[in-house]
């Protein structure tokens, strides 16, 4: 079971207006009512391929309850003949659900599909695809659970129910842009009041959230809210790369968005692992999730690198070729870092294969520019001349170990700057060769001709550069370089999910107060208590405290209002007709007043709470003290058909034993003058 460890922030600020995407997601679904950050019925590339997950999804869940089945019988049957068909029937079904989880692994390796369409050779990123989900029916248990907990007409909350469904069901098929991540954010939000409103601690009321795992496709299915968020959560995380991947990495601006893009959805990733547990799918599990974290804060780290290389184009100084071997190799070894991760018996047998080649290319590919890049500056035009900073640089970038082999750190002069240059750019030729070797020996990357193009333009450009310069048949160049030690200028911070900046409204708000009436909360069913006062008295005998809800704060003993049946602790929820859970102080106070010598009050008694001596606990700590008001209205012991009292002279004779009236009339006078003089000004 998924457990939820923090609450989060709340909803302060509107959702602002945002561009339609260029690229939508499309599914074959019965038309809903439209939903801003949704539309099912466009079905583009990535569209078609969410598409095609979700079949697949379907199809192994089936094959899964095939094999339990199987598994069942094959366990309880003992007839021997029986067992042989079954254990056939066996090996069919797990020889499917392999070639099912081939073709959702292919899915997953279909990165180029989020790219750029840019036509530059770019190095492609790995974006994640979106966790399906079952469209849940809340009509019957939220009725249900609306007239029996809070007593109240359901039919008045069909529309909530209809605007909830409608939202979940648009949730399903998000646009992959800012108003797609809106509609997760406030999809996300509205399942706060929900499960307040809807999911008690004690019991169930029978509804089951279903999910697919985004990398495996198995089913999981919990009972539980906190699942439902961290799924959806997942999902902004998936679009979040989906965005970062298909941004235009030629640009400043383009690499700008897709930095920011993959931190947001590395402090989704990691917002996820640190507030919920105990998830019952893989992708939602602590060790996926530190892998997507460190992933996405490489790719982030790569458009960083990308952006200082296409702001170093036209004038590259030798200071700046060693900042760019050093920012290479720290990428280098994010990306070691990664593959170690991915690599993980827990991780590994679920991720696609296609991504642990990615990050061993990734890795090789870098390490081989830091060399080009020490090259680049040890070969400058200029290096005669370096600075002793420069120098310093040079020299802390090249680490000793047992395995160097060309002991330069710092070349003295000409021939120890072109021996050290032609070694760094055999190197890098080295590397770039393992990385094309890497890539053809990976079935899926095979195909990836955006990397394909990369790896040739980066081989060719290391060997023009080893070739072109002069050489003698002594060999030196053959020795093996210090290696490059990573530094770097960036901090990067993770982007947590900003839920404050997404408001929405609770679609269940005429149930009252979200603090006092929830699902965890109990009182007792609503009573009718209707006080009827003669002209001879001067109030219904009864104070109140507080607002939204307001609560009877005193009932005068022998008052009407005690007569009545109103008790102190009392919340009173309508007034008349007029509902006034929602109502300030001043607001009940004046309807009271206004209602003349007949006052008809429906009341609720808190049951696991007294709020009262809470509120006056409160105050006698030095709070703020609330609002209390002499009315005269009264609550008395759960009534279901309501309780009337009035002043009768027709039964003063029968009420002569014990008068509620009979009281001395100055000291009520100064005791009401104070209440409204203090209290009310």
């Amino acid at each position: 079971m998924v457990d939820e460890k923090v609450s989060e922030e709340r909803n302060v600020e509107a959702v602002e207006q945002c561009e339609t995407a260029e690229d939508e997601i499309g599914e074959d679904l019965p038309r809903k009512p439209f939903v801003r950050g949704s539309d099912p019925r466009v079905a583009t590339c990535r569209g078609k391929l969410q598409n095609r997950r979700s079949k697949l999804n379907q199809e192994i869940n089936k094959e899964l309850r095939l094999r339990a089945g199987a598994e069942n019988l094959f366990k309880a049957t003992t007839n021997k003949k029986l067992k042989e068909t079954v254990a056939l029937e066996l090996s069919f079904v797990n020889s499917n659900l392999q070639l099912l989880k081939e073709q959702l692994a292919e899915l997953n390796s279909s990165v180029e599909l989020y790219q750029s369409d840019s036509t530059n050779a770019v190095m492609p990123m790995i974006p994640l695809g979106l966790k399906e989900t079952k469209e849940i029916d809340f009509r019957e248990p939220f009725k249900d659970f609306i007239l029996e907990h809070y007593s109240e007409d359901a039919n008045k909350y069909e529309d909530a129910i209809a605007d909830f469904m409608d939202t979940r069901q648009a949730m399903r098929t998000p646009l992959r842009d800012s108003t797609g991540i809106g509609l997760l954010f406030r999809y996300y939000n509205q399942l706060y009041y929900v499960e307040r409103r809807f999911f008690p601690p004690d019991r169930s009321l029978g509804i089951y959230f279903e999910w697919f795992d985004s990398l495996t496709g198995v089913p999981s299915c919990q009972r539980t809210v906190a699942f439902e968020k961290a799924c959806v959560l997942f999902n902004m995380g998936a679009i979040y790369t989906q965005i970062g991947a298909k941004q235009d990495r030629s640009t400043a601006k383009g690499l700008d968005s897709a930095v920011d893009n993959f931190l947001r959805a590395a402090g989704t990733f990691r917002y996820i692992h640190e507030n919920f547990t105990n998830a019952p799918s893989m992708d939602l599990g602590p060790e996926i999730l530190e892998m997507l974290v460190q992933l996405m804060l490489a790719q982030a780290r790569e458009c960083l690198l990308e952006k200082l290389q296409l702001q170093s184009e036209e004038n590259r100084s030798i200071d700046i070729c060693l900042d760019l071997a050093q920012e290479a190799a720290e990428l280098a070894e994010c990306y070691a870092h990664v593959h170690e991760l991915i690599s993980h018996d827990s991780v590994h047998d679920y991720a696609p294969y296609s991504w642990i080649s990615l990050t061993q290319v990734k890795r090789e590919f870098y390490t081989s520019l830091a060399h080009c890049h020490v090259a680049s500056g040890v070969l400058h035009k200029d290096a005669g001349k370096m600075s002793s900073t420069t120098k310093d640089t040079l020299q802390f970038l090249h680490v000793q170990n047992d395995s160097t082999q060309l002991d330069i750190r710092n070349p003295k002069d000409a021939n120890e700057r072109r021996l050290l240059g032609r070694a760094h750019l055999r190197e890098a030729l080295v590397l770039q060769e393992e990385c094309q070797r890497q890539h053809r020996m990976c079935r899926e990357l095979k195909g990836k001709h955006a990397l394909a193009a990369v790896l040739r333009q980066s081989h060719k450009k290391a060997l023009q550069g080893y070739t072109s310069t002069d050489t003698e048949d002594d060999f030196s160049d053959m020795l093996d370089p210090p290696k490059v030690q990573p530094a770097t200028k960036f901090q990067l911070s993770l982007t947590p999910p900003d839920f404050a900046q997404f408001r929405v409204n609770d679609l269940f708000r005429g149930l009252g107060p979200i603090a006092i009436f929830s699902a965890k909360r109990h009182w007792s069913a609503p009573r009718l208590v209707q006080l009827h006062r003669g002209r001879t008295i001067d109030g219904f005998g009864f104070s109140v405290r507080g607002d939204a809800p307001v609560i009877v704060a005193i009932v005068e003993p022998g008052s009407l209002a005690e007569f009545g049946g109103v008790k102190e602790g009392d919340f009173i929820v309508s007034i008349g007709d007029k509902d006034v859970k929602w109502a300030s102080h001043e607001e009940l106070v004046s309807l009271i007043k206004n209602a003349g010598d007949s006052l008809s009050l429906k009341l609720v008694t808190p049951m696991d709470r007294n709020y009262l001596k809470t509120t006056k606990s409160n105050q006698s700590k030095g709070s703020v003290s609330t609002h209390s008001s002499s009315s005269g209205v009264s609550s008395g012991m759960s009534s279901p058909s309501g309780s009337m009292a009035q002043h009768n002279h027709n039964n003063s004779k029968r009420l002569m034993h014990w008068n509620p009236f009979k009281r001395n009339h100055s000291a009520s006078r100064e005791g009401k003058d104070f209440f409204e003089n203090v209290i009310l000004r």
